[in-house]
């Protein structure tokens, strides 16, 4: 086990919205909800789970399909509207009527997309590393960005994706953190191991890439949005080679209540790169 992994988290499950949702939790008092990105699982808020556990209840959700949560075969089961679905399901089975949400990646998507929708169970929102939906679609209009993202295009093929990440025992997945990163001490091979072992789990991989292949009905690519009323905070690390910073770029035109931290010399993956920063960050913005 990893030495930031605590003894005193436990694993526990929560059914809604048709689907058995694995999660980590420590702490208690108001709810903190951490939503994780692609190919990660639970366990990429390691570094934010015993910090905010001092003050919060901390859950750190495995969303659907990944790790052990449960995976849907039906491709339509990776859409936003049942990503939504699950969290607000979360929130209320958890017996609570509002929380601190804190997304990165595609959980930062699923983040978004559901202060939009709840605004009123939501204290306050938390984005790492993913761009406000009005301003992804405009990045991916720009030829630069979208050579960045042409990863998403191969992803829509059927079953190649698949063989192609279980090449060399998983090898990208090693590669897409160890090979993004900035800091490669950042990651330890238990780490590394983590990711590949949550990945390897049967209908795991099919289901994290029914997320890109389904990216048209993600509601990432519309337009036509409104002045977030939720107090919102959004960490980005500026070396990120996923998303181009520029992409952050007049969110504040989007939010009312906007603070943005960039954090140089620091990828995509901010949270375990960066972890001390993030949480001094994460912390002065829940103090205000």
């Amino acid at each position: 086990m990893n030495a930031v992994v605590q003894p005193t988290w436990t694993h526990e499950y929560i059914t809604t919205n048709g689907v058995r949702l694995h999660y980590v939790t420590q702490g208690e008092g108001p709810l903190m909800l951490m939503l994780h990105g692609f190919p990660e699982f639970w366990y990429s808020w390691r570094h934010q789970i015993p910090e905010f556990a001092k003050d919060f209840k901390v859950v750190a959700l495995d969303l659907r399909g990944y790790n052990d949560s449960d995976k849907p075969e039906d491709k339509s089961a990776y859409v936003m509207d049942e990503f939504v679905k699950d969290v607000k399901g979360v929130i209320q089975g958890l017996g609570y009527e509002k929380c601190v949400l804190v997304g990165h990646d595609w959980g930062g998507a699923i983040a978004w997309n559901f202060a939009y929708t709840h605004p009123e169970m939501l204290d306050k929102l938390i984005i790492l590393n993913l761009p406000h939906p009005a301003k992804f679609s405009q990045g991916l209009r720009n030829p630069q960005q979208m050579l960045k993202s042409s990863y998403m295009a191969f992803f829509q093929l059927p079953w190649l994706p698949e063989l192609a990440i279980q090449m060399g025992n998983y090898a990208p997945i090693e590669a897409a953190f160890k090979g993004m990163a900035v800091d490669k001490d950042a990651f330890s091979q238990s780490d590394i191991e983590a990711y590949k072992n949550a990945a390897a789990k049967p209908g795991a991989l099919t289901a994290m890439l029914n997320y890109y292949r389904n990216i048209f009905d993600q509601k990432l690519l519309q337009e036509n949005w409104g002045i977030l009323q939720v107090p919102t905070l959004m960490i980005w690390g500026e070396d990120d080679t996923a998303l181009g910073k520029e992409m952050s770029y007049g969110t504040e035109a989007y939010v009312k209540d906007f603070q943005i931290k960039y954090i140089p010399r620091c990828s995509h993956w901010v949270q375990q790169e960066k972890p001390d920063l993030v949480n001094q960050y994460m912390r002065d913005f829940l103090s205000i």
